[in-house]
This record gives C-alpha cells, structure tokens and sequence, in this order.
C-alpha cells in the first residue's frame, strides 16, 4: 500500500475511527481527525481538530485550517456517526434530529467541502461508514438505518458526480463492532442480529479496515459508487 498520503478520518477520538488512526499513521500516512470530543493519542503526523460535524461553519474552518497547512488531501473517511437504538414511539424529535444530522448532513458537509481538495490528488477517495441495519432492517433502529441508507443514496450519487475529477466514493456497512455506539444494546439482541449474519461473530475494527484500504488502493480506481456490507448481509 502506498504510504505518504494526507487522511482526514472523522469521528476520530474513539472506536472505529480511532483505529483507523491508528492504522494510518502506521502506513506513513499524514492524518486529520475530527470529534467533539478531545484526542486519544498524540503522534507527530497527527492532527486532531475538536469541532461538531453537523455545523457548516465547523466544516469550513477545518477545511480552512488544512488548505493552510498545504492544501493537500488524498482521502476522506466519513466515520462520524450516532444511533439511537431505540423503539419510533419511544423517540424523541431531538433524537432523531441528532441521528439525521450527524450521519447524513455531515458526511454531505464533509464531502462537499473536500472535493475542492481532493480533485488535486492522484488517486483522491472518499469512503463513507454507513451499517448492515440498512440491509437486515433492524427493529429498533428505524431512524438509523434511515439516515445511514440516505448516506448509501449519496454515495451512489456523488460517485457519479465527482468521477470526472478522479475521485472515487464508496461506503462499508459494518457487522456489530464493540464499539461506545453498540455498548448499550442488550447482549441479546446483538446475538439475535449476528445469527442473521452469515458469518455469525462480532466484527472487529480490522475487519472495516481491511475494506477500507482497498477502497483508497490507487488500484480502485475504477470501483466506485458501491457498498460492501460485512457479515455476508445484502
């Protein structure tokens, strides 16, 4: 894999973000990453941004700040994500307010706004993490899988749109990854959602990047507007 890249992972503090950090920056690649919430590491080719994904002008002065440290950008991966998890009847409009937002809106902000970047890379990607509750129409995650298939449609869409530039937009739908957004879901019910699964375990935070280092591969250039759930869900 090609090494020496410039990444901005969203959603970057904790969990799946966190390790695709990590994953990163142990190829050689120059990473940004972006959370409300503080850093979890510190590493010389790492810069951590604390900013809400849902507010434009958030966006814009990341963006801002990347262009001024040398306008380069190879690779966008739109992590950030919230669910609730929880019954329609039993949800509130802030709720689902919140789910649309972080899902849908910031992964159309984030893009929007890194297109201009990416057009200058030789092999520019954008990845989106959208979830197999599109696909298995999970009970309980109504709101969820409704902003995460929104992100699915405009993955198809922007695909098409940013092709001539060179830039390629896919999306993976993680299996349950133990994660901070899975940990209050009932033992239970996860079980019940892995036997649905082909392959009936956890996935784990390597299996998504597996998936994601063969979008960005300068190889893939020609897989674009596609969406691989893990698990064998579809």
């Amino acid at each position: 894999m090609s090494a020496g890249r410039h990444i901005l992972v969203t959603g970057a503090s904790r969990g799946l973000g966190l390790a695709l950090v990590q994953h990163y920056l142990e190829q050689g690649d120059t990473v940004y990453g972006c959370a409300r919430s503080e850093p979890a590491l510190s590493h010389e080719r790492y810069t951590h941004f604390r900013f809400d994904v849902t507010q434009e002008s958030d966006v814009e002065a990341l963006f801002a700040e990347i262009r001024a440290r040398g306008g380069r950008l190879d690779a966008l991966i739109n992590n950030a994500g919230v669910a609730g998890m929880n019954a329609v009847a039993l949800t509130t409009l802030d709720t689902a307010r919140r789910i649309i937002d972080t899902n849908l809106i910031g992964t159309f902000l984030c893009s929007r706004a890194a297109i201009r970047l990416l057009r200058s890379s030789s092999a520019g990607r954008i990845v989106n993490v959208t979830t197999v509750a599109v696909a298995l129409r999970l009970e309980g995650e109504a709101l969820y899988a409704a902003a995460k298939s929104g992100v699915e449609t405009f993955t198809r869409i922007i695909a098409r749109e940013v092709a001539p530039f060179g830039i390629t937009c896919n999306a993976v739908g993680p299996s349950p990854v133990k994660t901070r957004l899975t940990e209050s879901v009932p033992e239970k019910k996860i079980q019940k959602f892995l036997e649905r699964q082909a392959i009936h375990r956890w996935g784990e935070p390597a299996d998504v990047v597996n998936v994601v280092d063969f979008f960005l591969r300068p190889e893939s250039g020609m897989v674009t507007g596609q969406i691989v759930y893990l698990g064998g869900v579809g």
